[in-house]
């Protein structure tokens, strides 16, 4: 590492519960100090994460960036890609992904080095995009199948008021309003008015 370099990390997890303890480690280990490892607690669908965008803004042609798996940094292989040549070509940073040696930009700055770091991107962005398009397809079509068997997915309903039978003859005799069967039941008016065309239908 020269004197002059400038080390930085990015971690991501998915959802607040998730746990980013390894990949901090992972960049501490690297050298990257702790108040220069940026984290996201969203999903890596795009690039509008607030860490991210702060860390892009520190990135020059003096700095290194460490990210522990490239399925880190984002899952979108055209956004993926396009970032990818922000941080290496504008901003002229190296990228190290821990996981993956080869994606070590600073191995070799011919151009023979960059192209086969750039192909070996491609083919990993666009391997972490299909597994995370897959995984959703088996997701769909599992709720797809269930509902086919009739399992009833979701949380159930609220019961019914006692007094909902009441207030909802009144309403439909048009003698009170949507407005007031709502509050007399103590729902929202748009609540009111799905349940009362569920309930509807059952007597």
């Amino acid at each position: 590492m020269s004197e002059n370099e400038k080390v930085y990390g990015y971690a991501r997890v998915s959802t607040i519960g998730q746990n980013e303890d390894r990949q901090i480690l992972a960049l501490m280990e690297m050298g990257v100090p702790q108040n220069r490892i940026y984290l996201d607690k969203l999903s890596g669908k795009n690039f509008e994460r607030p860490q991210y965008k702060r860390l892009l803004k520190k990135l020059d042609d003096n700095s290194v960036l460490y990210i522990k798996s490239i399925d880190r940094l984002g899952r979108n292989y055209r956004d993926l890609s396009e970032q990818w040549r922000i941080i290496t070509k504008e901003k002229g940073a190296d990228v190290v992904v821990i996981d993956m040696p080869l994606l070590d930009t600073r191995r070799e700055k011919s151009l023979l080095g960059t192209f086969i770091s750039d192909l070996i991107l491609s083919l990993l962005s666009y391997v972490a995009e299909t597994e995370y398009q897959t995984i959703h397809q088996r997701q769909a079509e599992g709720i797809a199948a269930a509902k086919a068997r009739g399992v009833k997915l979701g949380r159930p309903p609220r019961p019914l008021p006692e007094n909902f039978h009441e207030v909802y003859q009144r309403w439909k005799a048009e003698k009170i309003s949507t407005e007031e069967a709502a509050r007399q039941v103590n729902m929202p008016a748009s609540t009111f008015r799905y349940r009362a065309s569920i309930y509807k239908k059952t007597t």
